[in-house]
């Protein structure tokens, strides 16, 4: 693999809803830059970028691919990525390490909700954009009608670079706006001039006279030039388009059928000549050393730094760390400080990864995309710099994952073998939390919906030869009093030599305290209970508060007051009286009026505008109380919402069938209330139908 100087590298990232054909377009890029020697297909599962079993079963990408593309001198960093909105994180990964975009659309489906999130992040990150409109060799497919939706909704800054040619129905070339020529299409993506048919000039001028006005607001000149009738020539528009590509104020539309190849060599070469590279972009960090900005720049002249921005950790391909240069020239044998940690990491080897195939490269200059194999202290979002210009750059920001399941391991024995595994793969995925949750003795994965952990569960078996199986997660649920008990715990027992003997009298009151377990005073007099014991009394509140009474759920709220009591001065003992303690809390919890409480969540809800009645009628049924709906001026609607979270569960895929995947919604916990008598009933009757202890093994 040859080595690139910055100012020949292209950073593109592949965006788009699923289904688009994103990494049909990257495996046709990838065949006609002669890297491999067959077109593969997603559905026969031999693509370059598409190399996880679960991708290859599944026929869709799950994780985001590189594919280094050589294209007339300059190789083009091709970051494939998922569509499906269970993968987020991916592409958000992939999105902070691309100079630039293509908003891959489905000529077919047309403008789709991933289409606008791809548009959205590309605003976030700055990102110059392109669309590339697919599947225009199907028959009914309207290219007029997608840039049409996307002026709609993008406005003038949306500009078509070619338009198809058709004859009797079949898709065989294009007229180049720019040019303003025909081509036909020959064989492998090859095409040969041809006339503009007559019933397409029309749509030749209307694009013709976009592209001329937005090349005329490039410049002053240029200005006056297009108000005089004057004609630009094919290098001047090329020239003031790249401006204005890398300005964000044009988005060029182009269109293609990656399946024959067409299409893909005009995209490429528009990529080459329309894409910054990426010293034309700004990347900065913090010297470690002064505290003051670094403006790394991709400047291949400045030290060298590097930050990482996706991990691997496979069995069978091992840990890599993939990095994008932000200065200088980074080589095989450096040695490189991990900033974040500290910790110094000699590199060894570098890699480009192709897909899932590694070659071995010298070195990597700035603004070049690349791996290194076995960095044993670096996660994703650390830098790498020199040990005498440490420099930290900011962590790319990733999706919180909201929905949660159970877990246990199908075969006893087996949960240190997952423990680990899932280490490894939240290292690799941010997108994936496992928790344990010891108050209510469950495991817990959150994930970004239920089409993620579903794949999370074949790959621990698939990869690690392990079994789990997901449940409804228990809600932590708590226990409380609302009214005081007056109460005595005795606990006595004489079988031959010292007995037992230890005798509590208690007070039980709530404390208004929902955020403590338990407060405990002593107001005993006169050494009814000598002061001794008091331990052994509290280690007796710290055990029952564990599991409380009434369902077996953790106790908050209490305010436990020892009074009185009596001893033997012989049979008792810490133990006598912490069993002592247990009885009289046992009874005097009961006593005092107990009742559940359930966590309440504060819920935001992102939906378009047209949905609000719906998710607003949901969260209604979901005993939710709704606090305030704000607009964001992007068309959508913030609803915040307290909701039970009893109620929450599955919302993840409720929410994307009632919008079409376009509402998003993220909670965090609020406070316990009292939960209704009903939900109580239902809670206390199922905990004392089981066995005890079962559920909880």
């Amino acid at each position: 693999m040859d080595v690139y100087r910055t100012d020949r590298i292209r950073n593109v990232v592949l965006l788009g809803h699923g289904g688009s054909g994103k990494t049909t377009l990257a495996e046709a890029m990838a065949y006609l830059a002669g890297m491999t020697s067959r077109l593969g297909r997603v559905e026969d599962g031999n693509t370059v970028s598409d190399f996880d079993k679960e991708e290859i079963k599944r026929h869709f990408s799950i994780s985001a691919s590189l594919i280094p593309v050589p294209w007339d001198k300059v190789k083009i960093n091709v970051l494939d990525t998922p569509g499906y909105f269970d993968f987020v994180g991916e592409v958000e990964e992939a999105v902070s390490a691309a100079d630039a975009a293509i908003i891959v659309v489905s000529g077919k489906a047309g403008v789709q909700v991933g289409t606008q999130k791809a548009w959205n992040l590309c605003e976030k990150y700055r990102l110059p954009r392109m669309f590339f409109v697919t599947d225009m060799d199907m028959d009914d497919v309207s290219y007029r009608k997608v840039v049409e939706e996307l002026t709609e909704l993008y406005g003038k800054k949306i500009a078509p670079l070619h338009f198809p040619i058709r004859e009797d129905g079949k898709f065989v070339g294009y007229v180049n706006v720019v040019k303003q020529a025909g081509r036909k299409y020959i064989d492998k993506g090859g095409k040969q001039e041809c006339e503009i048919p007559e019933y397409l000039n029309e749509y030749l001028e209307k694009y013709h006279d976009i592209l001329m006005e937005s090349v005329a607001e490039t410049s002053e000149e240029f200005m006056d030039r297009y108000f005089e009738g004057d004609e630009f020539s094919v290098t001047e528009v090329s020239a003031a388009l790249a401006t204005n590509v890398q300005d964000g104020s044009i988005v060029p539309v182009c269109m293609g059928a990656p399946v024959n190849l067409r299409g893909v060599s005009n995209l490429l070469d528009d990529i080459c000549g329309y894409f910054p590279s990426p010293d034309k972009r700004s990347c900065n960090g913090i010297s470690q050393k002064t505290n003051e900005i670094f403006e790394a720049n991709y400047d291949f002249a400045k030290a060298k730094s590097a930050y990482v921005w996706k991990t691997i950790v496979d069995p069978f391909i091992g840990k890599y760390s993939f990095i994008k240069v932000a200065s200088g020239v980074i080589k095989s044998d450096d040695t490189l400080l991990n900033v974040e940690k500290g910790e110094e990491e000699r590199l060894n080897k570098l890699y480009v990864l192709e897909g899932s195939r590694p070659y071995e490269v010298p070195e990597l200059h700035a603004g070049d995309i690349g791996a290194i194999a076995k960095l044993n202290s670096v996660q994703t979002g650390d830098s790498l710099a020199t040990k005498t210009a440490p420099v930290l750059y900011p962590k790319a920001v990733i999706s919180t994952p909201y929905t949660c399941k159970r877990y246990k391991a199908v075969k006893k024995g087996d949960e240190d073998k997952i423990s680990q595994a899932l280490a490894k793969m939240t290292s690799e995925d941010k997108t994936l939390r496992a928790e344990n949750d010891s108050a209510n003795r469950q495991t817990l994965l959150y994930g970004m919906g239920d089409q993620h952990l579903d794949i999370i569960v074949d790959k621990l078996k698939e990869r690690y030869k392990v079994d789990i199986e997901l449940s409804r997660p228990k809600v932590p649920f708590r226990e409380t009093i609302r009214k005081n008990s007056d109460v005595e715990g005795k606990h006595k027992k004489q079988s031959g030599g010292h007995g037992q003997y230890g005798h509590v009298k208690m007070r039980f009151a709530p404390s208004g305290d929902l955020e403590t377990p338990y407060e405990f005073e002593q107001v005993v007099v006169g050494g009814a209970v000598p002061k001794n014991y008091f331990p052994a009394v509290e280690k007796g509140l710290q055990e029952c508060v564990l599991k409380g009474p009434l369902a077996s759920y953790p106790v908050v709220g209490v305010k436990a007051t020892l009074y009185d009591g009596s001893y033997h001065p012989v049979d008792s003992s810490e133990m006598a009286f912490k069993m002592a303690t247990i009885l009289a809390f046992k009874k005097g919890f009961m006593d005092a009026s107990p009742v559940l409480l359930e966590p309440i969540v504060s819920m935001k809800v992102t939906v378009p505008d047209k949905y609000t009645g719906d998710v607003m009628g949901d969260l209604n049924k979901r005993r939710g109380r709704v606090l305030g709906m704000n607009p964001d001026h992007d068309g959508n609607t913030v609803i915040e919402a307290d909701i039970p979270m009893l109620e929450i569960y599955g919302y993840s895929t409720d929410l994307r069938s009632m919008t079409g995947g376009s509402g998003d919604f993220s909670y965090e916990f609020a406070r316990y209330e009292q939960a209704p008598a009903d939900i109580q009933k239902k809670e206390i009757e199922a905990r004392a139908a089981k066995d005890d202890g079962a559920d909880d093994k």
